[in-house]
């Protein structure tokens, strides 16, 4: 029997610390709690944690302390931040910071359990290295360590699910800045009229709402690499901001007219193609020039199945649930279907692939009919014909649910998966996008951290 995944609680109330160590016991996870950041601090210098929950208020501290501690020490960790209820600027402090995610108190427990899943799921998926030894990957590897001793900024091009993040923070960790943070930014979760603030930073007045000063994405990346995923998500107003700001290495808050130095790599990625882009309009020219110094392409999965195997063993290991014997092993049919497969979401729908096949197989080996290569798109569609049957004998409020999943799942169809330009098209807003995707079950095939 594997071992349980092992949770540490930092909460300095006593009742809530045994409601989260009864409720994590119940999801057959082992739990140690600490009442202060000096314990936090000695439980982690002691043992290996698989998630960390912390209050944002403690005696002796605060979360965004644990935060930093846990970043600089246990950067592979996810921290998940307990808020008191509405308190959004914390959490919003927390996830800059950060933070897996947030809860508000009081403590609704299916959410707190939805969560502790996900950020189990997130540390399963941890990247450590890129796997394989495909030529593809190799030039990959070959192109990041020579990258990784340059400051220059790169853009990392490559489809939906590549690995593209993967790239960037190993980018970050085998260059000159690797004691600095690494920040990642997704460009496409940012509504446009909040992205100056968020980017820059603000000062204490500088718009209502505005009760203290704030620090900006540059600030909280000084001394490191700032991240900027789906770049081309970047509206044209703030493409002219940022250029400024890469120009003259410094940044100004809303509500300031000091400007402040900033010392930060940019590495930037998109699934989408600038250099179509830019042909069209719809990107800057000299921005795309400033931020795409050096240019590294990934390769799509279907260009490397040799390399479908290891990674497909090394995915099998990481998913493997504590509570059960280790996972079976994938049949040598079912590994030929997976290597004549087309992947579509590439190495991440591979790993949601692998996730329902541990699910559904009922013996040692995962077989093909396990793997249901070729009923994804069935099982997502349904007609008009359908849904008329359906709502003449569903009550209401099931119907609608399954409308509403039905035109997410076809957003995420069109868009390839790309939650950011689904939730565009449904007209929600990303965190709106998740939360929905969560309550309706939908698992994203590409995205299993958000």
């Amino acid at each position: 029997m594997s071992a349980k995944s092992l949770v540490l609680v930092v909460d300095d109330e006593a009742d809530i610390r045994e409601l989260l160590g009864l409720t994590l016991a119940r999801m057959g996870l082992d739990a140690h709690c600490a009442a202060s950041t000096a314990e936090a601090y000695a439980l982690l210098a002691r043992n290996s944690y698989d998630l960390c929950l912390t209050d944002m208020r403690l005696a002796d501290g605060d979360g965004l302390a644990v935060l930093e501690y846990v970043a600089k020490r246990h950067p592979n960790l996810p921290v998940a931040v307990l808020t008191a209820h509405g308190s959004a600027e914390n959490a919003v402090a927390a996830l800059k910071a950060g933070a897996f995610d947030y809860d508000s108190k009081p403590l609704q427990l299916p959410q707190l359990r939805t969560l502790v899943q996900q950020a189990l799921k997130s540390q399963a998926y941890a990247p450590r290295e890129l796997l394989g030894a495909s030529p593809s990957i190799q030039h990959i590897k070959a192109m990041i360590e020579k990258v990784a001793r340059s400051q220059a900024p790169v853009y990392i091009s490559g489809e939906s699910g590549s690995g593209k993040e993967l790239a960037a923070r190993l980018i970050h960790q085998q260059g000159v800045r690797s004691d600095g943070p690494f920040f990642p930014v997704n460009c496409g979760a940012i509504p446009e009229n909040l992205m100056e603030s968020e980017f820059f930073g603000y000062k204490k007045g500088a718009f209502t709402g505005a009760s203290q000063d704030k620090q900006g994405f540059f600030q909280a990346a000084h001394g490191g690499t700032l991240f900027l995923d789906e770049v081309a998500e970047l509206p044209l107003a703030m493409q002219v901001k940022l250029l400024r700001v890469i120009q003259e290495k410094s940044v100004r808050q809303v509500g300031s007219n000091d400007e402040i130095p900033i010392d930060v790599r940019i590495i930037n990625a998109t699934h989408q193609d600038l250099h179509q882009l830019v042909a069209s309009g719809d990107f800057r020219q000299d921005l795309f020039y400033r931020l795409a110094v050096i240019e590294i392409k990934l390769p799509p999965l279907r260009e490397m199945r040799e390399d479908i195997p290891l990674l497909a063993t090394e995915i099998l290991a990481r998913l493997k649930n504590p509570m059960q014997v280790p996972p079976p092993k994938l049949g040598s049919a079912a590994l030929e279907a997976l290597q004549s497969y087309t992947f579509p979401g590439n190495v991440r729908e591979l790993e949601n692939i692998l996730e329902r096949a541990l699910a559904l197989t009922s013996g040692d080996e995962i077989r093909v009919e396990d793997l249901q290569l070729g009923t994804r798109e069935d099982a997502q569609t349904i007609s008009k014909q359908d849904l008329v049957g359906l709502r003449a004998s569903t009550p209401l409020p099931d119907y609608l649910e399954r409308i509403e999943k039905e035109a997410i799942l076809e957003a995420l169809e069109k868009t390839r998966y790309n939650r950011t330009a689904a939730a565009r098209l449904l007209g929600i807003t990303f965190r709106a996008m998740r939360y929905r995707m969560d309550k309706l079950g939908i698992k994203d095939d590409l995205d299993p951290k958000g």
